[in-house]
């Protein structure tokens, strides 16, 4: 059943109905509270500083082995990068010294488009300010430098023409078609093992690369080439990662002997102390490991730029040891515990992942952000792994709503009840927090990858829906995306589309007026996507080849035990011993399952209208011909419903897909599995595609992830799942994650009864063995009065795509499609 209720409304909906702070404001917040009312509703504005200073450093270094480049750029930065305390920071650390929301530019990666992006942002309306200082420094101190070095002016140049022609209209704008995103990030998702930095402290990892580099023969070759150079660049990142702490240490001491107020005085000089020990040190309070873990996650910041940002892994995990002893010892309180958390939690808020293409831009919106705290789970061992600290994660996410940090939870069949009660509490709240991982499904996959069984216990959600275990994956070329319905278009069409007319995008595989069956016409559909995946495949090769000639990582590098056994860079592309796991995504899955499923039955199977009827209704867009649309809307089967024809359809594309990624792999050996992650990508992926014949009108949004078409569940959220179910290719490991959005109306959660029912439909999500899931909890009536006066629904948050942003941020077709989507009840 689908019901919209205004009647009852979540906690979130409440607090902004009556006016209240996205701070609540309880006792012990009040620092929370005025430091969030310092920027959180400011503009972001990219900062110059990092790009300034990697490109003096590259100017100097020219001709030198790639990892030991960006070691000595990270040390200039560490050395001269301004630094800054805020009034209410305790947890220290910023990539820029700018207050308030900022991101930074990374113009080895897209350097040749810098000129031209900056004039761009700064006449139109951007999600972020470029300042008429940064600007000029783009222009006359940075781009000159990296046009024809950067690593997209190489990839552009190096795509064969019928691939290039896939992929971009010009170096500029992609077709969304295939779309590449190597150019605009360095590295997928990634999680760094900051329990060896807690462990060991730099100091350790240091003097580990000392001893290695001292048992090399500088007279054999690849000692000489790789591993000298390499370890170099290990003890150059360790040494800069410990000036940069200093600096706090340095500034906070300054800024202690001139504090007037007591109490503020004694938080400077304990900062100083902090950074003064940690990170060069191991941590020894929950302090201490607090601050080594952000300057780890600062400086991988201002080292490379990955898909939405660095994942903090399992903090309930590594932070437990220190978080007991402190309680123990009587060092510590939870609130006080609560207080450091929130103060990390504000830290991260500042920093927004900026991108400079209009396609990158197109598919990040709402500031996409996956700094994902992963808690729950099972231990190496295969226990559960909760424990009070994750308890505490749920509380701050409840008591003090803010869209950051990226909460994930991971269930398993023995999850315990009142673990999961209180998850589905915080879910109840309507933030959007926390998305949920299941164990019962991802640890059998990664076994079937080549894992082993303690190291897939112990994985960490990284990004929208993906996971990594830190010292087993090596894989972080960025990938590509796959427009499914202009496969399907393609072969309407034979080879064309109609955004590009004109243009022989695809094979030609005929006048589909003249099919006999519908296995013609499947047929013709698979020649399409099969050959947007050998676009893929090409581009992805080409990626891998290029990458380390253009990027590299010795932070993430000095903490991976492969990188350092084996003395050679994460980005290499084939660490020995590594698990080389990579992927593609399929967008607008379920509207070409609906479309395929409408021919299949109406023209086909019951005869109903033919397909030129089709054609002629999809060239007008519907024009006239709404009956016929009624029709393709209403009697097909629609995916979502737990509907063996649809759910078939949706198994096969899988399959087909799986086929290719069995039988190819990347330039390194890497097994690119199918994927169903478009971030935001459905809307401008739907921008290029015409009328569907599931009804659906040209250029409007596609389905996103793995959810259905927007509004064509009508069966409950449970046959949601059961369609999910149904439709993976369960005895195949060329897969990885399905995005699940599920939309549900207050009212059906609403009490102790909403909370159990909750919790069971959780439970039968687990026992589904279905990758991911995540909520939305908003009655439709409150999304519209947020687009009508969007200041007084400021602090709305939604679940987007595997991360929550706030409404209003979103453009109106983003926020149409999120209000589109099925609200259901159960």
């Amino acid at each position: 059943m689908i019901e919209a209720c205004c009647d009852v409304l979540t906690p979130q909906e409440e607090r902004i109905i009556q006016g209240k702070p996205a701070s609540l404001e309880p006792a012990g917040r009040k620092r929370a509270h005025r430091y969030l009312e310092t920027f959180s509703n400011c503009m972001p504005v990219a900062c110059a500083d990092r790009a300034r200073l990697m490109t003096e450093s590259f100017r100097q270094s020219e001709g030198e082995p790639m990892v030991l480049r960006w070691a000595k750029a990270m040390m200039h930065i560490a050395r001269n990068l301004p630094v800054s305390i805020g009034p209410h920071d305790l947890i220290v650390g910023r990539a820029s010294a700018r207050a308030g929301r900022y991101g930074l530019l990374y113009p080895e990666l897209d350097g040749g488009l810098l000129e031209q992006a900056v004039d761009i942002i700064a006449k139109t309306q951007r999600p972020y300010v470029i300042t008429e200082d940064v600007a000029k420094v783009v222009k006359e101190d940075i781009a000159p430098y990296w046009k024809g070095r950067c690593f997209h002016d190489a990839l552009y140049s190096a795509l064969p023409e019928e691939t290039r022609t896939a992929l971009f209209l010009d170096a500029f704008r992609q077709r969304s078609i295939v779309t590449e995103t190597a150019s605009y990030r360095s590295s997928l998702q990634w999680v760094p093992d900051y329990e060896k930095v807690l462990k060991r402290g730099f100091k350790g990892l240091k003097q580990e690369a000392e001893q290695k580099l001292a048992a090399l023969d500088p007279f054999q070759p690849k000692d000489a080439l790789q591993r000298i150079p390499f370890l170099k660049a290990i003890i150059t990142i360790c040494e800069a990662v410990v000036v940069f702490a200093r600096r706090y240490a340095a500034l906070a001491s300054r800024m202690a002997e001139s504090e007037p107020d007591a109490q503020r005085r004694r938080e400077l000089l304990e900062i100083a102390a902090v950074c003064n020990w940690v990170p060069e040190n191991p941590a020894r309070t929950f302090r201490e490991a607090l601050q080594s873990q952000w300057l780890v996650s600062v400086f991988k910041r201002l080292e490379e730029k990955v898909g939405g940002s660095y994942s903090n892994g399992r903090m309930d995990q590594y932070l437990y040891p220190f978080y007991k002893r402190d309680l123990a010892a009587g060092m510590l309180t939870e609130d006080s515990a609560m207080e450091l958390l929130e103060n990390l939690w504000l830290n991260m808020a500042q920093f927004i992942n900026l991108y400079v293409s209009p396609t990158a831009i197109a598919y990040s919106e709402g500031y996409t952000h996956w700094e994902a705290v992963t808690i729950g789970g099972k231990t190496p061992a295969g226990r559960d792994a909760t424990n009070e600290l994750s308890y505490l994660f749920l509380r701050s996410k409840r008591e003090f709503p803010l869209n950051f940090p990226d909460l994930a939870v991971r269930i398993h069949a023995l999850t315990p009840d009142r673990f999961l009660r209180d998850v589905c509490e915080t879910i109840k709240d309507g933030s959007g927090f926390p998305k949920l991982f299941n164990d019962e499904e991802i640890i059998p996959l990664l076994i079937a990858k080549g894992a082993q069984l303690e190291e897939a216990n112990d994985y960490a959600a990284s990004g929208c829906t993906e996971v990594r275990m830190p010292n087993r994956d090596t894989y972080t070329s960025p990938i590509c995306w796959v427009n499914l319905p202009a496969a399907l278009e393609m072969t309407l069409y034979d080879g064309r589309m109609k955004k590009f007319p004109g243009e022989q995008l695809g094979p030609e595989t005929g006048d589909v007026t003249a099919f006999a069956t519908y296995a013609d016409f499947w047929k013709a559909y698979c020649i399409q996507q099969r050959n947007l995946l050998k676009h893929v495949f090409t581009t992805q090769s080409l990626v891998d080849k290029l990458r380390p000639n253009y990027v590299a990582t010795p932070l993430s590098s000095a903490l991976h035990d492969l990188c350092m056994n084996s003395c050679q860079d994460l980005h290499s592309g084939d660490v020995p011993g590594g698990l080389l796991l990579g992927f593609y995504d399929l967008v607008g899955f379920a509207t070409v399952i609906d479309s395929l499923a409408a021919i299949k039955k109406l023209v086909y199977e019951e005869k109903r209208i033919s397909m030129s009827e089709i054609l002629d209704a999809l060239e007008g867009n519907f024009a006239g011909k709404e009956p016929l649309r009624q029709l393709l809307l209403h009697h097909a089967p629609k995916f979502g419903n737990n509907d063996p024809t649809t759910d078939e359809i949706g198994r096969m594309i899988e399959e087909e897909a799986a086929g290719v990624s069995r039988k190819y792999t990347s330039y390194f050996g890497a097994e690119l599995d199918v994927r169903y992650v478009p971030l935001t990508m459905h809307i401008p992926c739907g921008k290029v595609i015409g009328a569907t014949p599931n009804g659906r009108k040209a250029w409007q949004y596609l389905s996103e992830g793995s959810s259905a078409s927007h509004g064509a569940d009508v069966n409950g959220p449970t046959a949601l799942l059961l369609s999910n179910a149904n439709s993976k290719a369960a005895g195949i490991k060329e897969r990885a994650a399905r995005l699940l959005n599920l939309k549900l109306s207050p009212a059906s959660v609403a009490g102790p009864e909403g909370t159990a029912k909750l919790m069971s439909l959780v439970r039968s999500f687990c026992d589904l063995k279905l990758w991911h899931i995540q909520f939305n909890i908003v009655s439709k009536p409150t999304l519209l009065a947020a687009q009508a006066e969007p200041e007084k629904y400021r602090n709305l948050l939604v679940r987007v795509a595997g991360y929550s942003a706030y409404f209003v941020d979103l453009s109106p077709e983003l926020q149409n499609e999120i209000i589109a989507r099925t609200e259901h009840s159960f």
